[in-house]
Order: C-alpha cells, then sequence, then structure tokens
C-alpha cells in the first residue's frame, strides 16, 4: 500500500509537528501539561525549551490573528479569514515559513534576558539575517527574510523587553523566511528550493518512511500510518550524548530514551528500517558502564546511572534477530552477546545477594514500572518478573553462545536459566500467583498490580498449570480498552495513577507475546484487538485511562506508537494466514 503523499492529518495539540532527524519541533507543548496560547518552535538540546514563539498577524492591525492549526506530515498550515501561514521543513535544522494576507511574529519565548539565561535578538550583518541566541539550548536560531518586509522589537535589549521579528508581504503578495538552529555560524541561508518543492520533499520522505515500516497497512489497520509520523518524527541525529540516530520517547516533555523503552522501537523499525533499528536497540549498550549495567536514560546532555530498567534485552534481541530482513553476521552476534553478557553479571552480581537464587530491584524505577503497588511494602525487593525477564535473557545468551560455536558457555546459560526458573517457582510462587520477597526482611506479599503477572513472558517455557493460573489472573485485568495495571477494583486503583491503574504499551507487548508462545492465543488476540482500537481512537499517550480509555500524560509517545505497529503489523499477517 502507498501513502497519501500529505499523509494523516493530526492535532498539534497532542502530537509536535517536526521531521525525521530534527532536534526542534513546533507546537504548543511549552512544558509538562503546559499549552501554550501560540505555537512555539520547542527546542530539545540541553533539555525541553520553549525558544521561539510563532504568532499569526493580522497585517492591517498587527494584532494576533485568529487562525485555525492544521497539520499534515510535510506541512503546518495557520488558516484564517484573511489569509494563511505555511511551515514546512527544508531540512532537519532549517524551516521554511510563506503568508499571504497574514503576518508573522517571531518572538523570543522568554521575555528577560539575564546574564545565564533567556534569548538575546540582534542583526547579524554578516550572513544578512536577524539572530536569537538562546541560553538554555545553547544554539542560535538565524531568521533569514526571503521576501517580504520586516521589522523588529527589542534588538540588542537587555534584560525585560519583548524581542520580536515581524514579517508582512506587500498588498496581494507573499513573505517567507527561514529559520535555522545552529551552533556558533555558518554561511548566510540560501536555497534555490521552492516552498512548495520543500513540502512535497518531506511529503515523500515520509512516505518512503512509512512505506518501508508498515508495507502491511490497510483499512484494518487505520492508525498505522499515523503511528508512524510519530516514530518517524520523533528520530533524531546523533548529537551530544545521543550517539546514534535516536527514537526519542517524544518530542513533548518525554525527550529521552530509557533503556527499556527503545526495544520497542528497535522491533517495530526491524524489517523496514534494519540500521535504524540496529541503531535503537544498541544506543544505551553505548553508554554501559564498567559493571556492566545499562544507564536509566540518555538524551542530548545526560547520562542517568541512578536507576536501571528491566533486562528485558535478551527478550528483545531475540525477537530483533528475527525480524531483520538479514539475520546478524557473526561479528554482530558477537558483539550482542558481549554486550547482554555483562547486563546479565551486573545483574547476578551487583543486584543479587550472597547465597540468593535470583536478583533484586533497588527501587520501583528499576522495573520500568516506577510507583506500582508491588513495591508499596518495601522497595528493595526480589520479583517474579525480573527472574522472569533474566530468565529469557540467559536462554538467549545460550542461543547465541551455540550460534557463535561456544557449547560450554552455552551449556552454562541454560543451566543458569533452568536454575533460576527452579527457584523462581520453587520460591516465590504461593498456590496460584507469584509473591514479592523483601530482600532486607524475607517477608512476601502479593498485591493487585499487573506486575506480578509478568512472568507470563516465560511462555513455552512454563509450567501449563502456572501459565493458566496466570492468564486467568490476567484476565480480570482486562477492561474494555485493555489491561489495566492495577486491579479496578483494588482501593489503590488510581484513573491516573501511572503504574497504579493505567494501560501502558509495554505491558500489553510484553503480556500478549508472552500468552501466545504459551498457548492462550484466544486471549492474546483479545488483548490486542482491545489495545489496537483504544491507539485507533485515543491515539499514541503514554498511558491510557483503563476505563474511558482517554489518553493520559505525554501525547506523543513512541513506544505506544510502536507498540501498535507491532500488533497491526502481526494481526494483519494472521489475517492473511
Amino acid at each position: 500500500m502507498t501513502a497519501d503523499r500529505s499523509g494523516p492529518a493530526f492535532s498539534v495539540q497532542d502530537i509536535p509537528f517536526s521531521t525525521h532527524g530534527s532536534w526542534f519541533g513546533i507546537s504548543p507543548v511549552v512544558a509538562e501539561k503546559t499549552h501554550a496560547e501560540d505555537l512555539h518552535l520547542v527546542s530539545h538540546q540541553n533539555g525541553m525549551h520553549a525558544v521561539l514563539r510563532l504568532m499569526p498577524l493580522d497585517p492591517v492591525t498587527g494584532d494576533r490573528a485568529e487562525t485555525r492549526v492544521e497539520a499534515r506530515p510535510g506541512l503546518l498550515s495557520w488558516t484564517g479569514a484573511a489569509g494563511r501561514v505555511d511551515l514546512a521543513y527544508e531540512s532537519p535544522d532549517t524551516v521554511r515559513l510563506r503568508g499571504s494576507g497574514l503576518g508573522i511574529a517571531v518572538r523570543a519565548a522568554a521575555q528577560v534576558l539575564t546574564p545565564f539565561s533567556g534569548t538575546y535578538l540582534f542583526h547579524d550583518a554578516a550572513a544578512g539575517a536577524h539572530v536569537f541566541t538562546s541560553y538554555e539550548t545553547g544554539r542560535r536560531y538565524r531568521v533569514t527574510v526571503l521576501s517580504g518586509t520586516a521589522g523588529t522589537a527589542g534588538a540588542q535589549s537587555l534584560g525585560s523587553a519583548e524581542r520580536a521579528l515581524t514579517t508582512v508581504a506587500e498588498a496581494g503578495g507573499t513573505w517567507e523566511i527561514a529559520i535555522e538552529e545552529l551552533d556558533a555560524a555558518r554561511p548566510p541561508y540560501t536555497s534555490a528550493a521552492a516552498f512548495d518543492a520543500i513540502v512535497a520533499s518531506a511529503q515523500r520522505s515520509f512516505g518512503e518512511f512509512v512505506d518501508a515500516v508498515a508495507p502491511w497497512r490497510s483499512s484494518a489497520t487505520p492508525a498505522a500510518e499515523l503511528a508512524a509520523y510519530v516514530v518517524w518524527s520523533a528520530t533524531v541525529n546523533p548529537t551530544g550524548l545521543v550517539t546514534r540516530p535516536a527514537v526519542l520517547m517524544s518530542k513533548h516533555w518525554m525527550d529521552k530514551v530509557w533503556s527499556w523503552d527503545h526495544c520497542f522501537n528497535a522491533l517495530a523499525l526491524a524489517p523496514g528500517c534494519p540500521e535504524l533499528a540496529r541503531d535503537q536497540f544498541a544506543l544505551p549498550f553505548d553508554h554501559q558502564d564498567g559493571g556492566g549495567a545499562l544507564p536509566d536514560s540518555v538524551t542530548h546532555s545526560e547520562v542517568l546511572y541512578n536507576f536501571v530498567k528491566p533486562p528485558i534485552h535478551g527478550w528483545a534481541f531475540g525477537h530483533l534477530r528475527r525480524r531483520l530482513p538479514t539475520p546478524p553476521g557473526r561479528a554482530e552476534l558477537a558483539e550482542a552477546y558481549r554486550r547482554l553478557e555483562r547486563w546479565t553479571n551486573f545483574w547476578l552480581t551487583a543486584r543479587r545477594t550472597p547465597g540468593a537464587a535470583f536478583p533484586h530491584y533497588q527501587h520501583g524505577n528499576d522495573s520500568g514500572w516506577d510507583n506500582a503497588t508491588t513495591f508499596d511494602p518495601e522497595r528493595v525487593v526480589e520479583t517474579a518478573d525480573l527472574s522472569a525477564f533474566l530468565i529469557l535473557q540467559l536462554r538467549e545468551l545460550a542461543d547465541l553462545a551455540t550460534d557463535l560455536d561456544r557449547p560450554d558457555e552455552a551449556g552454562r546459560w541454560t543451566r543458569a536459566a533452568e536454575e533460576t526458573q527452579a527457584a523462581l517457582l520453587d520460591q516465590l510462587w504461593r498456590d496460584d500467583r507469584f509473591v514479592a520477597r523483601g530482600v532486607g526482611t524475607g517477608d512476601t506479599w502479593s498485591s493487585a498490580s499487573l506486575l506480578d503477572l509478568m512472568p507470563i513472558v516465560l511462555g513455552e517455557h512454563l509450567p501449563g498449570h502456572v501459565g493458566g493460573a496466570l492468564a486467568d489472573h490476567i484476565k480480570a485485568h482486562l477492561t474494555p480498552y485493555g489491561l489495566a495495571t492495577e486491579l479496578p477494583t483494588s482501593p489503590h486503583y488510581l484513573d491516573d495513577g501511572y503504574w497504579r491503574g493505567p494501560i501502558w504499551a509495554p505491558a500489553t507487548v510484553l503480556i500478549e507475546d508472552g500468552l501466545r508462545r504459551a498457548g492462550h492465543h484466544r486471549l492474546a488476540d483479545d488483548i490486542s484487538t482491545r489495545f489496537r482500537a483504544l491507539c485507533e481512537t485515543h491515539g499514541f499517550a503514554e498511558n491510557f485511562d483503563a476505563l474511558t480509555g482517554t489518553g493520559l500524560r505525554d501525547r506523543a509517545y513512541t513506544w505506544t506508537a510502536s507498540s501498535y505497529l507491532l500488533l497491526a503489523e502481526a494481526h494483519a499477517h494472521r489475517a492473511d494466514d
């Protein structure tokens, strides 16, 4: 199926307008849960910073013009009674704007300039352009007027001032400007490309991407193109501490790569964009520390190690290498083996107390389920989900060792997996469910969290009665919209409680996969159907209200979009069989 070259329409209230490779987007979301009246150029270098306010103008009065905003991949438009303003990306660091009947004001978002914060405006005579310099991003934003009449306010002003460049056209004409995000300097802006050609090129780029990642899409998977746009537009070029092309979780405030989120983006990209998929999987491993731990998160200017994330990477790499169009070569397998071995040994040493059979978390954040009720009694705990992920990682290491002709190592990893699973079933399985155990106290408890049921990821490795019991408990978490992370009947359930109720994409994908491998196909199909319908109706939010389906928190989350693509692709292939 070939994409409509204009792509799907979307609301910039939910999804930023951006392009593949860019570190900035155009959005009214200027901070966590904060929407501005106007669209802003929001950069993600050195954090999330609204740098420039973009305001359409009535050219007669000079006041803000009332407009409606429309967005599709490749073209953003403000349309009012008197005319329109269009914006398109010419390149990842440059946008072009064109207007007729309306003008534009490009204003510094910060009103105050201090020696350490704010935005300074001046005219660069060498480049024939106006430049806003931002302390927060450490970058410059150069505005070149290509046609029309420009005026400035606040150039070279210090302290509190209005700093702006306004552009209008002659009566009946058009104006055009270019805005670049740059470092210290570059040659004056020039371009032979006409605005319409820039739009066509951007639309073609997105069309090629969606054709690559979702060639299976049809009317039965109506959100596939928008999901692809969320992933495509959240991708940034290597800069700063981001060592590879990276899919950020969002170009809203969740503008990082967390060390389990990246796995779902890698899997969704693998068949159509294999090199980008490899980069997603590898990026956190580029920052693996001396003890083998992965960082909690990576972004432009910081790498955080105060927490880790669960070891789902063996599970993910096993799926990744099966999904790649060309199987990984020996050198790639050896590199993955080395990195997974160090990551596994971290859990078996730094996170396993002497004599213990399995490792522990030190906080809910380590699990990725930050505030799940599993962690209410204690935070330093042995949990069944952690051991289950580690068992799958041990089995993947055994498979890799076999492929690398290392039979002794393969045997060692296999024995470790079997011993860990035997201990898990012996020590943490109680009647029909798993319990958690405090490392310091030895106390055990169960909760109403879906986290307690995550060992279903062991799939075919589980004894039948264990898999069946887990499946029955999972059914109790299934609302009309998907899997609630806390039982809705629990006294601890919260509609917008993060991991204490809302539906999350990664839990859905992991559980659906485990159920299917354990032979519970009907329940897996039901979970997939409900989650896909949720995304098709409510978009790609960070998480969703389990009882209403409403999207919560960050509304343009890539692991949600990638999870939809994974489930939609699998559904499409099953329908073809």
